[in-house]
């Protein structure tokens, strides 16, 4: 299996909490991964039916079955077995003596906040990272490829074609996870707004917006958003919220975590058609985007990552907070270096007071400049 970096943090939990969830969209490896970091507990899946029955029907009986623990997969299906595990938790000294895992990530982690809350070690898996990617020697060689690709584990460990995979994911993600959602009635209507949706990858989050373009009100959008963010589907980039002057954006911008499914959503099948798609662009500043936040969640990190934008059309597409200072990065698409990459930059700093800063675009060049600013490829600043 692909060695994930997230298992140094997964195993530093289990030592310090009593149970540890791993939570994130499915397909994303949980499973495999806490079989193979847990080796001696058992594993049990809620998934079978009179495991789930039994579970239902008797919850002390059924934990009194695992007094050292145990790995519960698809245990949000099981939403009173919570309040059970609770009581044996309480009464328990031991670490790392139950790993919660599921495919309804919004489910799963409503249940632990209603009835596990401090006793649980929460730890988010995302797809693949680039840096995972390459460690196993299966990184695409283009950005395109690996755009279309993106970096669901399926896609490389049993090599199913994005373009296959891609709508069977989506289509289960509707059928499986949205419908348990009680507050999600229409799914021809969700899946409408998931697609439109992709249209406005990388771009900020206007809801008024798409109520209107979806045909419903603003709570429901709000409501969509939670559950698609809290599902591990999309990203929100928060806008900085310091003040440098009065006329600053403050909408998030919405990032799907997956370049793949966006590519699907558009109808974007070919490395030509990326090419020369009016999104590739946005696509780019995602995928880099998303690899910082997976740099974060696999260390269970807090999230430092914003952006910036003012009224008058100067934007930083990254910027990371390191305590009361400020670290903008600019995302350039391109492969040879030009003026424009760092107008905006120059800008903010001189408005922060910040020294310096970072480029990252997709050609070979590695440039320190005299202002503080670094120029690197891409792939090179997460790998080395």
């Amino acid at each position: 299996m692909v060695n994930r970096i997230a298992a140094n943090k997964l195993t530093d939990l289990a030592n310090k909490f009593k149970a540890i969830a791993l939570i994130g969209a499915r397909q994303t490896g949980k499973t495999t991964l806490v079989k193979h970091i847990f080796k001696d507990k058992k594993y049990v899946s809620l998934e079978n039916t009179e495991q789930r029955s039994f579970a239902i029907d008797d919850p002390l009986g059924f934990l009194s079955n695992y007094p050292d623990g145990a790995i519960f997969d698809e245990v949000q299906r099981v939403p009173h077995l919570f309040s059970y595990l609770q009581e044996v938790l309480d009464n328990s000294t031991s670490k790392g003596q139950f790993i919660l895992t599921g495919s309804n990530n919004f489910l799963l982690q409503q249940n632990i906040s209603q009835s596990l809350a401090g006793r649980v070690g929460r730890l988010t898996l995302m797809p693949f990272s680039i840096t995972e990617l390459h460690g196993a020697k299966l990184l695409p060689k283009t950005d395109n490829e690996l755009i279309l690709k993106g970096f669901y584990p399926p896609i490389y460990d049993q090599h199913i074609p994005a373009i296959d995979w891609c709508p069977n994911y989506i289509q289960t993600y509707i059928e499986k996870d949205v419908r348990q959602i009680k507050n999600v009635t229409n799914l021809i209507v969700f899946e409408r707004f998931i697609k439109l949706l992709a249209g406005r990858n990388g771009q900020e989050l206007n809801m008024s917006s798409f109520s209107v373009e979806v045909g419903v009100d603003m709570k429901t959008i709000q409501s969509w958003i939670g559950i698609l963010e809290s599902s591990s589907i999309i990203y929100l980039l928060r806008a900085y919220h310091k003040n440098f002057n009065k006329t600053i954006v403050k909408r998030p911008k919405v990032y799907f975590i997956d370049t793949a499914l966006v590519c699907f959503l558009l109808g974007i099948k070919t490395e030509n058609h990326l090419a020369t798609h009016p999104l590739r662009g946005a696509l780019f500043e995602g995928l880099i985007i998303t690899e910082f936040l997976k740099t974060r969640t696999n260390k269970a990190a807090s999230i430092d990552l914003f952006y910036w934008r003012d009224k008058t059309g100067h934007e930083i597409d990254l910027i990371i907070e390191k305590g009361s200072k400020v670290f903008p990065i600019e995302i350039k698409s391109g492969m040879t270096i030009s003026s424009n990459y760092f107008k905006n930059i120059t800008y903010f700093k001189r408005l922060s007071g910040t020294n310096k800063s970072l480029v990252l675009y997709a050609g070979n060049q590695h440039q320190k400049r005299s202002d503080g600013t670094e120029i690197r490829n891409w792939r090179s600043y997460f790998i080395d």
